[in-house]
């Protein structure tokens, strides 16, 4: 656990008052105040990635208004203006003008939701679907458009954090505390980002520092299960010129829990609550030398100590995971001439667990991804930008179950975006060359046409990867050496409208199949099971989502209808629902934001045990008691349904928490 970290961090913080003091006090025409946790963080437009192109340089757009005039709109045309994304052409680029698929979850929203972790957060995004083994802390995957959890990327400021031996990231592990905001791909984009992108990138930004003084934050919260949170940071500018900002945050987060399996299902299981312990801290610091360059460092960390259930032990085991997700990175973006930038980042992500069982040691898995990412970006004419980039991903795995060489992957990408009148273009390349199974090269191609101000038709044809996990290749008994990557083919063909009255609302029809699925097939009788590429799967579906506003309340609403089939045993994929669907609504009245949020779900198949459909309820309000203080409250689970996401383990019922804060003006 991360202690003596969190408290030499505090004792540094404890000096940073006096940095504040030094300065004059700032401008109010200049720095505005909000009584918003965060709010430096939340004001900013889109905070850059270690690895990607800054998109709070970036003008913001009115959301109805094609990119090239778009990109003139600025706040003093007195109209609400689009958010930004830099994740789904990897540059920036107004939400409404992506070709793909794209939400994006702001400081606000995520405020807004019930949800302390990204998979809570997650499960309001159109196409995804959340597994839990359990309550907080606990194992949690993500599907997206049908995909398994190792088939969907996910990135902390666009660093891989995956682990190398399962191929997936421990997105339980990763708390909003630390969050600024969320972007979120659909579909198959591994022409962009590589291995993974199949079912489509979950992109993370943490917390960034702003032009005003240094600000401090905390919050205190407790509620059912014991739960308590605590939270403190601060964030501003280092000098009065605002050329070097930072950010530093820390959380942590403890609760009691509930018994994860029940033990009606599964008797060997502990009876016993099962709890959970996190930690994290980010660290953010930018220095802008010019007009043309700026550099800085970025760093997430986030422990976590999971007691979990053994449904296949006795009732006495108690069983621990003690995890670790981590991100450290160095980037550098400059303006070599008026139409070459350039952005370099070398970063590190680390997924680390060790298992104990009755306190004794069990097992441990170190895996490492060490990547350097070179991206230049090329603006030869108004409205039309080439794309040319290199990255190598080194991997490693350290454990005392099994050993594995080293991979190391050599990546070139290129990418084209237009707009020619109505009409927009998006293409893009990759080839990734990896040193233990040769390379995979893919596509996207993608175009938009504006029909009318509002009227947006979009269409796209794309190609996407899995590479094989350290445990598909190397795992003692089940490991295959000689298997191929998984792949996937996707068309995809949406319906957009998009206004400052009402937001972006978008249709969305897809089919991916995927070939060369990765499955364990029984040998010697049942005695073994070894990794081959023998599946075939097809995912059919509509996605509806929209993200804006109805007069003062902001609604976000998302509806998946989809056809997920396993096309060797023509049933139903593992766990998918065929329909799955939220509606959030937030309003400020006053000092006061209240909302709710709705979650459904069909049924679902679990390996022969069929889960029913569910519907959750959830609610939220807040009260700023002064421009700083602040109280909130939340209700999760409001009519304490009995629900289950995965066999046999439970859900929470009907909880309720508190939380207390402070931000300085």
């Amino acid at each position: 656990m991360p202690t003596p970290l969190l408290r030499a961090t505090l004792v540094a913080l404890a000096g940073l008052p006096l940095a504040a003091l030094a300065q004059s006090a700032p401008d109010d025409s200049t720095s505005p105040t909000s009584s918003h946790p965060s709010a430096s963080s939340a004001s900013s437009a889109s905070p850059s990635s270690a690895s990607l192109p800054s998109s709070s340089s970036a003008p913001q757009a009115k959301i109805a208004a094609p990119s090239t005039s778009a990109t003139q709109a600025t706040e003093s045309d007195g109209v609400p203006l689009a958010p930004i994304v830099v994740t789904a052409q990897r540059g920036a680029q107004p939400l409404a003008d992506a070709i793909p698929q794209t939400t994006r979850f702001d400081r606000q929203d995520i405020d807004d939701s019930t949800a302390t972790d990204l998979p809570g957060l997650l499960a309001l995004a159109p196409g995804a679907q959340i597994v839990r083994n359990g309550g907080p802390g606990s194992n949690a995957t993500l599907m997206l458009r049908g995909g398994s959890a190792a088939q969907s990327l996910v990135l902390i400021d666009g660093v891989r954090v995956d682990s190398v031996s399962l191929g997936q990231a421990q997105i339980g592990q990763i708390p909003l505390s630390q969050i600024d905001h969320v972007e979120v791909v659909n579909g198959d984009v591994s022409a962009l980002y590589g291995s993974g992108a199949m079912g489509g990138v979950v992109q993370v930004f943490t917390k960034d520092g702003g032009d005003h003084p240094p600000r401090f934050h905390f919050s205190l919260g407790y509620g059912s299960y014991h739960t308590q949170t605590q939270a403190l940071g601060v964030d501003g500018a280092l000098d009065k010129d605002g050329k070097t900002t930072f950010s530093v945050d820390l959380s942590r987060y403890k609760t009691d829990g509930f018994s994860s399996i029940d033990p009606a299902l599964a008797p060997a299981a502990n009876p016993n609550a099962n709890g959970y312990l996190n930690e994290s801290l980010s660290v953010a610091l930018r220095h802008k030398f010019s007009e043309n360059w700026d550099a800085g460092v970025r760093f997430f960390q986030s422990d976590g100590n999971d007691s979990y259930d053994n449904a296949f032990g006795v009732p006495t085991d108690v069983n621990n995971l003690y995890s670790k997700v981590r991100q450290a990175s160095v980037f550098a973006n400059g303006k070599l001439t008026d139409w070459w930038t350039t952005h370099f980042t070398v970063a590190e992500g680390d997924d680390r667990s060790v298992v104990k069982t009755n306190d004794v040691y069990n097992n441990r898995f170190d895996t490492n991804n060490r990547q350097y990412t070179w991206q230049n970006d090329f603006k030869f004419a108004p409205g039309e930008k080439v794309q040319i980039g290199y990255e190598r991903l080194d991997q490693s795995l350290d454990s005392d179950i099994f050993a594995a060489p080293g991979r190391h992957v050599n990546s070139f990408f290129a990418g084209y975006a237009g707009r020619f009148g109505a009409s927009q273009i998006q293409a893009n390349v990759r080839r990734d060359q990896y040193s233990d199974f040769g390379a995979a090269n893919t596509y996207y191609l993608g175009y938009g046409f504006d029909f009318t101000e509002h009227w947006k038709v979009t269409a796209s044809y794309s190609s996407a990867f899995r590479a094989p996990s350290f445990d598909d290749l190397y795992f003692p008994g089940s490991g295959n050496p000689s298997i191929r990557p998984e792949r996937s083919h996707s068309v995809e063909a949406a319906l957009q409208y998009a206004s400052d009255s009402l937001g972006v609302l978008r249709l969305t029809a897809f089919e991916t199949r995927y070939t060369d699925l990765i499955n364990y097939v029984s040998t010697q009788g049942g005695l073994f099971f070894v990794a081959e590429n023998v599946g075939r799967a097809k995912v059919q579906g509509l996605e509806g989502s929209w993200s804006g506003h109805v007069g003062k309340t902001d609604v976000r609403a998302a509806l998946t209808v989809q056809n997920p089939v396993d096309e060797d045993a023509d049933t139903d994929l593992v766990r998918r629902a065929r329909r799955f669907a939220s509606l959030s609504a937030n309003r400020s009245i006053g000092a006061w934001r209240v909302g709710g949020e709705w979650i459904v779900s069909s049924e679902r198949n679990d390996n022969g045990v069929k889960l029913g459909g569910y519907g959750l309820v959830n609610l939220s309000a807040r009260y700023n008691i002064t421009k700083a203080w602040y109280v909130s409250a939340q209700v999760e689970n409001l009519l304490d349904k009995n629900y289950e996401l995965a066999y046999p383990y439970n859900t929470p019922r009907r909880s309720a928490f508190i939380t207390v804060g402070w931000q300085q003006q």
